[in-house]
């Protein structure tokens, strides 16, 4: 909803119920940041590899690496089309994920003449907002191998040169911080063979540019480099392609068409002839390219590199060939020390310098080669490994779904809403002398109908404000009890209602019975969530669904991080694409079956699984009376999680939202509650117990009021700091963790709410019971159907979704289905209850 309706609301609500007006200042407008980002710190060498993003991504190559490399490196098609900014995206989010650089070579895919500035404006808008987005930074490798005969852009210096200065002059420009690179191939060979037909068309200007000797012919004595060099200003790392091809001679030069007859490891020192350009010339070179351009010019040098295998050939092993290549190429290193990034090739293609034949250039697919190749760059001593850049995982993408911060405004809403949980207690006692027949009938029932009830509203609440649509629903369901949430209540009362249920489920089958019946349930809950988990996934390819509004998430600016992160676009659902893979990696399977991917309104679903695999363990103890080593327990984790924030137990989508060991404290609680629920009632309805209860409600909301008045009215809170009251929301109750505050609130509510619902309870199950109660007795399966629900509003054309009548429409709609849903008990068989 618009939080300028949000911001009013609260504030007429909280002043009419706490009998007092006032205004709030809107909180001031965040000014953009259009600034340009603080340059990267480089420790070291740059490693990383060029990968086939079709078929393997960051995280299997780190988990077959056992490193994380520093870069990523992915070619994309220029102009920027839909392919290649969706391609980018994808390797943005799964390189920020280990804080790495992501380098760009970006492939003209129309003539150089016909690339316009505007090219160039979107192109730099896109970086800018993935360095915003996802604090990447770039390297970006305009047009490579620009002076080669193979590629469509190749060996057309004035239109390179004004393509590349175009592209430089707008990103520099820019606040990405993004750095250009020019990158020619290693130039033995030059003009190479393939470039016959091209040069016939060569016009005079770029004729008179390429013939550098002056003597009317373009050959090997002609400048492999220089007439491809924009302005220096331009440029800020230059790069150098140097494959090895496997042909051994030094003859055998890039572009020449000689056979590969056999895998043959590299001759001693040809990566130090390459670099002295004395390989493969023959014609002398009167100075290196890396003098030139890298040392002479102080500039850094990323050099491209990689050796081929052909697994059909005889000759030399795997290893002997690539790893003759990477010792040679890291033996240089402290020689030439501008050379502070290298990518290598990781991908299995056609090469045409091998008759076209598949040859294999990577280092990881064999676990031997790569344990080599680990061993050498550590041995080294010169790589630094990521991150490089700030680290953005998908579990962060899942903790910002938690949207709410909002300060001094919501303190207000949540005073106003104890105080008025407070009124209604202190009504009971009255209601119940006055009017006992409302009182709720059957106090020995083994099925508690107020439980059912708060458990409807609780799942309502969750409904209406995942289907993110303005209505009165969500005006009256948007922090209705203060800072409790629905997830909380879900959590709570799940937990007091499988308290409940288990001495029956005990008497039924045997306390071993009932263990293997509730651990069935978690099976049967676990299987549904890789289903619906899959489905989303299978949904996103029918061609009318647009399922990112549920697999990605995007950052209002009004989470932990607050406006720093406004727009900022997380996927949820890292390395699904791998999935499709025959046969899939094992990483990507196992994100999946350890729920790391997953719909963003879906992502408690863990939560519940791995606390109703505990349920059993935890009963066996509570039933033997040892209730309070349960919670001894709970509250041990509990204090580890406050203590040590970043501890996670398990890597699933969930627990960056509901950290298990802050969440458990709930279930445990609801256990407990639930198992001895008529003890816990009789004492508290005792005099004493009447007596403590009435102290804690009535002197937790006086407290809250007390503080609200003197921050309100100007006046010092004797003997409370005068500051307290501004710093209670940001040290007890935000929503982006469980708290002191929150759960001191949930105390309130659910006991206030349980006074109520039993002293009232005709008049409110008459007008909402049809309704809250059979949800409420199905909140399980409400929550996972809700999910395709968000789905298919989400997908409504030309939905505004802050239109009262709209939202109102929507929801009245939504909760309409669902209900008849459970009525007919749709799917219940399948899906869990």
């Amino acid at each position: 909803m618009p939080p300028r309706v949000t911001r009013h609301l609260r504030r007429a609500l909280a002043a009419v119920t706490l009998a007092a007006a006032g205004a709030l200042l809107a909180a001031p407008a965040a000014v953009a940041d259009t600034s340009v980002p603080a340059p990267v710190t480089q420790d070291g060498l740059w490693f990383g590899p060029e990968l086939d993003w079709g078929s393997d991504g960051p995280d299997g190559y780190a988990d077959r690496l056992g490193e994380t490399p520093a870069t990523y490196a992915i070619r994309l098609s220029y102009p920027l089309d839909d392919k290649a900014r969706q391609g980018w995206s994808r390797a943005a989010t799964a390189a920020a994920a280990q804080g790495a650089v992501l380098v760009l070579s970006m492939e003209p895919r129309v003539p150089l003449a016909d690339l316009t500035r505007d090219d160039a404006a979107a192109f730099n808008a896109m970086l800018e907002k993935m360095q915003g987005d996802y604090d990447t930074h770039h390297l970006v490798r305009f047009a490579p191998e620009m002076n080669g005969s193979w590629t469509s852009w190749g060996q057309q210096p004035r239109e390179f040169v004004r393509a590349f200065e175009a592209v430089a002059d707008v990103v520099h420009d820019g606040g990405s911080g993004a750095e250009m690179v020019w990158a020619p191939s290693y130039g033995a060979g030059y003009p190479f063979e393939r470039a016959d037909g091209r040069l016939d068309d060569l016009s005079p200007a770029d004729l008179r540019a390429l013939d550098t000797d002056a003597d009317g012919l373009l050959t090997e004595a002609d400048d492999p480099y220089g007439p491809y060099f924009p302005d220096a200003d331009a440029v800020d790392r230059v790069g150098l392609t140097m494959f090895y091809f496997g042909k051994g001679e030094s003859g055998a030069a890039a572009g020449r068409d000689v056979p590969l007859l056999s895998n043959s490891a590299p001759d001693d020192g040809e990566v130090a002839a390459r670099l002295d350009e004395q390989w493969g010339y023959t014609v002398p070179q009167a100075e290196t390219f890396y003098d030139r351009f890298a040392a002479g010019e102080s500039r850094d040098l990323l050099l491209d590199t990689g050796a081929l295998y052909d697994f059909s050939l005889d000759g030399d092993t795997e290893l002997a060939v690539k790893q003759g290549w990477w010792r040679q190429v890291l033996a240089e290193l402290p020689d030439h020390p501008r050379i502070t990034a290298v990518t290598w090739l990781e991908a299995v293609r056609e090469e045409a310098e091998a008759g076209a034949q598949e040859v294999d250039w990577r280092l990881t697919a064999s676990g031997g080669v790569a344990s080599a190749f680990r061993a050498d760059l550590a041995a080294s001593g010169q790589v630094q490994w990521s991150p490089i850049t700030e680290v953005i995982t998908p579990q962060e993408g899942s903790a910002t779904t938690v949207q709410v911060r909002e300060g001094n405004d919501a303190m207000t809403w949540l005073t106003g809403s104890v105080a008025a949980l407070a009124i209604a207690f202190l009504a009971t006692g009255l209601v119940g002398r006055m009017l006992p027949s409302w009182r709720y009938p059957d106090e020995s029932a083994p099925r508690d109908l107020r439980i059912d009830m708060l458990r409807g509203f609780a799942i309502v609440v969750v409904v209406v404000t995942q289907i993110e649509v303005l209505s009165p629903f969500s005006l009256a369901a948007l922090d209705v009890f203060g800072v409790v949430s629905g997830a909380e209540l879900f959590v709570l009362l799940s937990g007091i209602a499988l308290g409940m249920a288990f001495p029956a489920a005990v008497r039924r089958a045997g306390e071993w019975g009932a263990a293997l019946a509730a651990w069935a349930r978690a099976r049967k809950q676990y299987l549904v969530a890789l289903a619906v988990t899959l489905l989303i996934f299978v949904l996103s390819f029918v061609p009318f669904i647009d399922a990112s509004a549920i697999m990605t998430f995007t950052d209002r600016g009004t989470g932990e991080d607050g406006q720093a992160t406004t727009g900022r676009v997380y996927d949820l659902y890292p390395n699904a694409d791998r999935l499709l893979d025959y046969p899939p990696p094992w990483y990507a399977v196992r994100q999946l079956l350890l729920l790391e991917m997953g719909p963003w309104p879906f992502n408690i679903m863990g939560l519940f699984v791995v606390l109703s695999l505990a349920y059993p363990a935890l009963m066996w103890l509570i039933r033997r009376r040892l209730w309070w080593l349960v919670l001894a327990g709970s509250w041990g984790l509990y204090a580890l999680h406050i203590t040590m924030p970043e501890l996670s137990p398990l890597p699933s989508q969930f627990n960056a939202v509901f950290p298990l060991l802050a969440w458990q404290v709930l279930f445990t609680h609801g256990l407990v509650i639930g198992y001895y629920r008529r003890q816990i009632i009789g004492a508290l309805t005792s005099t004493p117990g009447k007596i403590l209860v009435g102290l804690f409600v009535v002197g937790y909301a006086g407290f809250l009021v007390y503080l609200w008045a003197g921050d309100s009215f100007g006046f010092e809170p004797a003997p409370l700091p005068a500051g307290l009251y501004g710093m209670l929301y940001d040290s007890g109750y935000p929503r982006i963790d469980l708290h002191w505050g929150r759960l001191l609130d949930l105390v309130l509510v659910i006991t206030c709410s349980y006074a109520v619902l039993t002293v009232a309870w005709k008049p409110i199950n008459a007008v909402m019971g049809w309704l809250w109660i059979p949800l409420g007795q199905a909140s399980l399966y409400v929550f996972i159907v809700h999910v395709f629900f968000v789905l298919a509003v989400a997908n409504i054309p030309g939905l505004d979704r802050q239109s009262f009548w709209q939202g109102t429409l929507i929801h009245t709609a939504v909760i309409a289905l669902i209900y008849l849903m459970v009525r007919r008990r749709f799917l219940f068989s399948v899906i869990p209850r």
